[in-house]
């Protein structure tokens, strides 16, 4: 089975992403990552729920690999707000989009206090 860590640099490459930014955007040292690339450690509950709502992945395809990486996003979606259909690209899109906001309005909270 492929360890946390691979899925998670996987998830980062995707994204196009530098080790180095996925760590400052999520407040994670490059020590941590290191030991969860060794294997020393791996991340807290908390960390997990974060990078997996941060790649919008499953919890279950991020630590146990179950399932493929691609199918996650729109299911997940769908099962937020308990629906029976698949959510359409224009709704995944606005709920994405209102996600994004809110991040952006409790970041910048954070900043000016």
């Amino acid at each position: 089975m492929q360890p946390i860590y691979e899925r998670i640099e996987t998830l980062i490459h995707r994204r196009g992403m530098t080790k180095k930014a996925f760590c400052e955007q999520l407040s994670i040292s490059t020590g941590n990552l290191g030991d969860w690339k060794r294997g020393k450690s791996k991340p807290g509950t908390s960390k997990l729920i974060e990078i997996a709502a941060f790649f919008d992945v499953s919890l279950d395809w991020l630590v146990l690999g179950k399932g493929t990486l691609e199918n996650h996003s729109e299911s997940f979606l769908a099962n937020i707000y308990g629906q029976k259909r698949e959510l359409s690209k224009d709704e995944q899109w606005f709920i994405r989009e209102y996600i994004e906001f809110v991040s952006y309005r409790h970041d910048k909270g954070k900043s000016e206090s």
